[in-house]
């Protein structure tokens, strides 16, 4: 699984990319910017997502675009866990900072799983 990494500040950044990478995924980015986020989103199965970026984009707006356009899962990271709300619709997660390996790990599974459940057809005979 590809995971995209949003997020503007450079230590959080390389926090997660060492733990996608330990996990077993391959990392992508960090970007900062949606413009950035939207370039590398073909790419992409699912993207861990602060929810205010560099550029002074919503976090929340780029999530819907990467879930109607792409398909993506997405995964929040964010200091403030209650803007999220209950989640965005079609949202894997929201996980709160400081965040744990093991949290990060738990919802890239879940994100995973989910990428990977295919609807069962009927053959007809």
């Amino acid at each position: 699984m590809r995971v995209l990494i949003v997020e503007d500040e450079a230590i959080i950044a390389l926090e997660l990319e060492r733990i996608v990478t330990d996990a077993g995924y391959v990392a992508l980015g960090p970007v900062w910017t949606v413009e950035q986020a939207l370039a590398y989103a073909p790419r992409a199965d699912v993207a861990l997502i602060d929810l205010v970026l560099a550029d002074g984009s919503s976090g929340p707006a780029l999530a819907r675009r990467l879930i109607d356009r792409h398909g993506m899962g997405v995964i929040f990271v964010t200091g403030t866990p209650g803007k999220v709300g209950h989640g965005l619709d079609g949202a894997v997660d929201v996980i709160g900072k400081p965040f744990t390996d093991e949290r990060i790990r738990q919802s890239l599974a879940k994100a995973d799983f989910r990428s990977h459940r295919r609807p069962l057809h009927l053959v007809e005979e």
